[in-house]
């Protein structure tokens, strides 16, 4: 099927189209014609009040659920959320019961995604089972299309399995994600150590735990080579310890939770557990200093961390209520909160050669893969904005300025109408 986009507005700055209306018809799977007006001829057209186009989005840290957790979210409403939130590509971890640890593991994951229109790329586990104690294949989940090897929130315990993987991997070029957390350090602790976990007797987690982590695993990629992605980093001695890396040379990347760019820890103030996240919600100087990481390219990519949370796991008392909060929905209209149209559209459509993902640009003859959106009035994100099956969300009431409405993928599109 063709599909015209009406007067659609081009966000993009690699294109010669950037910050014009265009008409642009897509056949076959790819971009034939941009002009000011192109007749219909019955092709399908999507023709919408304020439609703006980039580029497709990335979102390089999802959860969904599927297998084992399906009361939680499915593999394919998930992947049709993730669409219609205007994400053409999503990085799916392997946060599932049994983990994603075998090619066999993945090779579900790519069958059972191959039934949307969104592109799903599994991570597989690190190591087996997630415990950090044996390799998991990493070589053979490559093999089947894991794009990277990550045990979701859970620190690579044994550092010499850290540094064999990062030796091992540049045999076949893979990427080793590492989580920041020291555990005996952070010893169990719920939200931010600081002024509020004081104040309300909260077991703490102290920063400190993320910057010995982060500088062991440093210096572990400095003494093997290969490529180390941290995700999720929280606070300001990450942001410079990863800085100092980038200098020197090491093949370091790092991303950020959108919840950790826009909330701090006096949000924990009324033991709200929608807030309740890993890492925590930090002080205001350390969620500045990740801001300005972004601004300056030391954070390679924002992520929304979308973690679906059944409200039996989440409704509880802060001490035992789960860690995470949903985001692809909210994500949009949250990061255009903090940094301007271009900026926005650069940080949400970067970072996918991290990943060995393909990125397309918008000209003629190029691949479809685009994001479709609207910057309209502010509206407060209410309930009815939540399209996952699980409802924890921490944007719940927040202000925000523009609203995703789709992708267009090849010859499919996914609107959310």
């Amino acid at each position: 099927m063709s599909i015209i986009l009406k007067s659609a507005k081009v966000i993009n700055t690699e294109s010669k189209y950037h910050g014009t209306k265009q008409d642009i018809l897509i056949s076959k799977g790819k971009i034939v014609k941009i002009a000011k007006s192109i007749p219909s001829n019955g092709y399908r057209e999507i023709n919408i009040k304020g439609l703006h186009v980039s580029k497709g989005w990335l979102d390089s840290s999802v959860c969904l659920g599927e297998p084992g957790y399906e009361e939680r979210e499915t593999i394919i409403n998930g992947g049709n959320v993730a669409g219609k939130s205007g994400f053409t590509d999503i990085v799916l971890n392997s946060n599932t019961k049994p983990v994603i640890d075998s090619q066999a593991d993945i090779s579900f994951i790519k069958s059972k995604s191959a039934q949307i229109i969104t592109n799903i790329h599994p991570i597989g586990a690190f190591s087996l089972s997630s415990k950090s104690k044996e390799l998991a294949e990493i070589k053979d989940m490559k093999d089947s299309g894991a794009v990277g090897f990550y045990d979701y929130k859970k620190p690579i315990i044994n550092p010499n399995l850290l540094k064999t993987a990062l030796l091992y991997s540049q045999t076949f070029d893979a990427l080793i994600m590492s989580f920041a957390q020291e555990n005996s350090i952070s010893n169990n602790g719920v939200i931010n150590e600081g002024l509020i976990s004081t104040s309300y007797g909260i077991k703490g987690i102290p920063t400190l735990s993320e910057e010995i982590q982060i500088n062991r695993d440093l210096k572990i990629l400095e003494y093997t080579g290969g490529k180390l992605h941290i995700p999720t980093i929280s606070c300001k001695s990450s942001v410079d310890l990863i800085r100092q890396a980038k200098n020197k040379g090491l093949n370091i990347s790092c991303s950020v939770a959108i919840h950790n760019l826009i909330f701090n820890d006096e949000k924990l103030k009324d033991f709200d557990t929608r807030y309740k996240v890993l890492p925590p919600l930090r002080t205001e100087l350390d969620r500045k200093a990740l801001v300005k990481g972004v601004e300056d390219g030391t954070i390679d990519l924002v992520t929304s961390d979308h973690s679906p949370i059944d409200v039996d796991h989440k409704k509880m008392d802060i001490d035992n209520a789960q860690y995470g909060t949903i985001g692809l929905e909210s994500f949009f209209g949250a990061l255009l909160t903090l940094f301007n149209l271009d900026k926005t559209i650069d940080i949400i459509t970067s970072g996918k050669s991290i990943f060995k993902i393909k990125d397309y640009t918008i000209e003629e003859e190029s691949v479809a893969n685009l994001s479709l959106f609207k910057v309209d009035k502010e509206y407060t994100f209410s309930k009815s904005d939540i399209l996952s099956k699980s409802k924890n969300s921490a944007f719940l009431g927040m202000k925000m300025k523009g609203r995703a409405l789709g992708v267009v993928i090849k010859e499919k599109h996914l609107i959310n109408e």
